[in-house]
């Protein structure tokens, strides 16, 4: 996850028009030292470890410091709160934890941050949404069930107030690289003790701390003068606004009315006119962020693999990445980017082609299908056109009765996956945890995953994933998570649709505002140009 990605957002709130330029100067007015940014109400509260899509996710990043930090151009990682990471097996992991960083209640991060709070993320009875994050560590079984046997997992021990031992159920070569992700940040005393108080004001260690937040309206941070970081946070103030319709969110960071925009809405991609909008406001990168359809496997009429084929081979891609997104996004052919350590091409073959003939050859051996097939976004996130055009591209080739019936919000639509309440297709985002191939399979196909929304489970994907984590180096491990993609394409519980690179905008208030390659942002970057 990283996580579930909205994409998008526009105001709810017509009172919330940013000040026109204040600059990043002096004044007493605090909307002068702001910068706003496009957003949308979050599934949860602000609980790292419960907390794996999007809205919910970029605040906690600005709350919040990890061990581990991820380069804002190539998303390489490099130790945050770490000192240092050791291992001599790739399953016995010793850490030790710089000293000298606090919370923003003053109090201290140590070892027992993460232990407790990876131990919380980890206890079933929490039902955490980023428990399964914990399932390599000894123990999380006796810890994650609904009845546990055990109050904390015994892979966890505190040698000192700087120093804990992560003992994993076997070999994870890749480990170092996940601890940057949000469900290992450390949590403070304060979430054990006054849950409700942590919860209107949250407390982290990061670059920004809470000041306000007015639900589906906004919510204010202020710059943390103690952070411990190597890179220091610019700008004063930060006010994350909540949109319902990412174009409104365009228009008003064109107009000056807003400073940042996380996304762009397809019309603004069509013949690069969000270039021609934003100037040097208007930003592209390389990125790990794919946008798919998922089958509810729980509904009997889908689990006939040659159907799921047959509905992804009737999916033009590329007319549609040329109609609806100006040919800036790329047809998928696998689960994975190209951004991503270990991506191998053409992973899924014929599978992801538009190949009409075929589709239809498959659509028979399938036994056909019974309308009509719903296929379900939301519409807060700008996903109406291209949605549509799938629909009608499955309709015209197959000739089943597909329909694209929206969600109006991003919350609703988290609630059907949630409560395995989707009858077709539904719309999957995601954007990539690490920089990893792995990030792409382990938390949405393996079985009981944190975000298989599928309810897909199949022993032989289990088995590669586990065997490509014991791998002896990480060039082995990518070519065994490789082989574990494939054999998830070959029963297409989700159907890639394209990879998307990172786009986001800013307006002329605003000097510099960046996303790294896993589109989380960057908040050490926002400042605001000197004559605002």
């Amino acid at each position: 996850m990283r996580r579930l990605v909205t994409a998008g957002a526009a105001a709810l709130a017509v009172a919330l028009v940013a000040t026109a330029c204040g600059g990043g100067g002096g004044g007493d007015d605090p909307s002068a030292q702001t910068i706003s940014i496009e957003w949308g109400e979050p599934e949860n509260p602000l609980i790292p470890g419960n907390t794996t899509e999007q809205n919910g996710g970029d605040v906690i990043d600005a709350l919040f410091a990890g061990l581990v930090k991820y380069d804002v151009d190539t998303a390489d990682p490099s130790n945050e709160v770490a000192e240092s990471i050791t291992t001599t097996d790739n399953r016995n992991f010793t850490i030790r934890v710089k000293p000298g960083w606090t919370f923003h209640d003053g109090t201290p991060v140590t070892a027992q941050s993460f232990v407790d709070s990876w131990n919380w993320t980890a206890y079933g009875p929490n039902a955490a949404e980023a428990q399964s994050f914990m399932e390599k560590i000894d123990g999380y079984d006796e810890v994650s069930t609904e009845a546990p046997t055990a109050p904390t997992m015994r892979g966890l021990r505190v040698v000192d107030p700087q120093t804990f031992t992560v003992a994993l159920k076997a070999p994870f070569t890749i480990f170092p690289l996940t601890l940057g992700y949000s469900a290992y940040y450390p949590m403070p005393q304060k979430f054990f003790t006054d849950r409700a108080g942590y919860e209107a004001a949250p407390v982290g260690n990061g670059e920004f701390r809470f000041e306000s937040r007015t639900p589906n309206q906004n919510l204010t941070l202020v710059r943390n003068d103690q952070y411990a970081g190597s890179v220091k946070p610019q700008a004063q103030r930060l006010e994350f606004r909540v949109y319902s319709e990412i174009q409104t969110a365009y228009d008003d960071v064109v107009s000056g009315n807003l400073d940042h925009v996380r996304a762009m809405p397809s019309a603004a991609l069509a013949g690069d006119r969000w270039r021609t909008d934003l100037g040097a406001g208007a930003h592209q990168k390389e990125g790990l962020v794919t946008d798919s359809l998922g089958f509810p496997l729980y509904d009997p009429r889908f689990a006939n693999p040659d159907l799921r084929k047959a509905i992804s081979m009737a999916i033009d891609r590329q007319a549609i990445v040329n109609q609806i997104f100006g040919g800036v996004y790329r047809p998928a052919t696998g689960y994975a980017t190209s951004a991503a350590e270990g991506y191998v091409p053409g992973q899924c073959g014929e599978s992801c082609t538009f190949d009409p003939q075929r589709a239809q050859q498959l659509l028979a051996q399938a036994g056909g299908f019974q309308g009509p097939l719903t296929l379900t976004a939301n519409s807060d996130g700008g996903h109406d056109p291209y949605m549509q055009a799938v629909a009608n591209s499955i309709r015209q080739t197959l000739g089943i009765d597909a329909r694209y019936t929206p969600v109006p919000s991003f919350s609703e639509q988290r609630r059907l996956a949630n409560d395995r309440g989707f009858t077709g297709l539904f719309r999957n985002g995601w954007q990539g945890d690490y920089p990893s191939i792995e990030t792409f399979l382990t938390q949405l196909y393996r079985t009981n995953a944190s975000t298989n929304d599928y309810v897909y489970s199949n022993p032989a994907v289990d088995a590669a994933l586990s065997q490509a984590d014991q791998a002896p180096d990480i060039a082995t491990a990518d070519q065994g998570y490789a082989a574990a993609e494939r054999l998830v394409l070959g029963d297409m519980p989700n159907i890639p649709l394209w990879s998307r690179p990172v786009i986001y905008g800013n307006s002329a208030r605003v000097a510099e505002a960046e996303h790294n390659p896993l589109n989380r942002q960057d908040t050490t970057t926002y400042r605001l140009n000197p004559q605002g």
